[in-house]
């Protein structure tokens, strides 16, 4: 679980003038607020939209005075924070509720590997495991099937992302790719072939390759974020 900011104030979404501001209205007029989530977001930002907003630290440069935490759409709360997911991620471990990766003791994050950065490495096992490499996506994604989704704009990032950890994999770690979708109304993850086709291939080929793929659904509350049971993934199928 991580707790979420206490002194949240409800605002709601006018504009977006670039991919990490948004204006917001709320009481006292509108103002702007800083989105540390680059997707498009097109199914949730919406005018009218209910949002959750945590006061910015006061900081030089500094523009915007909130930061967005929360959106409330279709009566659940979601979380619009992509630095959120490797935060649930680090507690879970921490926590031993990350079944898969059980075996590990030790986490570092930020690790650097061929051209790219990963988000973490686990390593201490006992018996003795290989490394095992994970990197993290957050998901906010969900289709009215109830189909979680990844990407919702083209990611080469992510593509090479899944590229580095096949390498790994080929070299004798392990390699994961947990996708962490910041809501709770999810049945089952499967990659946005529509949005990004070049991701869903090479996703398909990491599991090909052995790269272990998971997705986890949250539960979010004006309070705090859990990282809650595991969904199924499917890669066998377009939305």
């Amino acid at each position: 679980m991580v707790k979420l900011p206490e002194n949240l104030v409800k605002a709601r979404f006018l504009s977006r003038p670039n991919r990490f501001t948004v204006v917001a209205e709320g009481e006292g007029g509108p103002f702007t607020a800083f989105l540390a989530d680059p997707g498009r977001l097109a199914e949730l930002l919406l005018p009218g939209t209910e949002l959750f907003l945590a006061p910015a630290k006061e900081s030089a440069g500094r523009k915007t005075l909130y930061d967005v935490v929360l959106a409330y759409r279709g009566g659940i709360f979601i979380s619009l924070d992509s630095r959120l997911p490797n935060r649930l991620f680090a507690a879970a471990f921490h926590g031993r509720k990350l079944v898969p990766f059980i075996g590990y003791r030790e986490l570092t994050s930020e690790v650097k590997t061929g051209s790219s950065r990963l988000d973490f490495l686990l390593t201490g096992s006992e018996p003795e495991l290989p490394p095992c490499y994970v990197e993290v996506k957050s998901v906010t994604l969900v289709s009215d099937g109830n189909v979680a989704l990844f990407p919702d704009a083209p990611t080469a990032r992510g593509t090479r992302h899944l590229e580095e950890l096949m390498g790994l994999k080929y070299r004798g770690c392990r390699a994961a790719v947990v996708f962490i979708i910041q809501r709770e109304d999810a049945d089952f993850f499967a990659p946005n072939e529509s949005t990004d086709p070049l991701f869903a291939r090479a996703l398909r080929q990491a599991a090909e390759a052995g790269v272990e793929i998971y997705a986890y659904r949250c539960r979010i509350s004006l309070k705090a974020a859990c990282l809650a049971d595991a969904v199924p993934v499917r890669l066998d199928v377009n939305f």
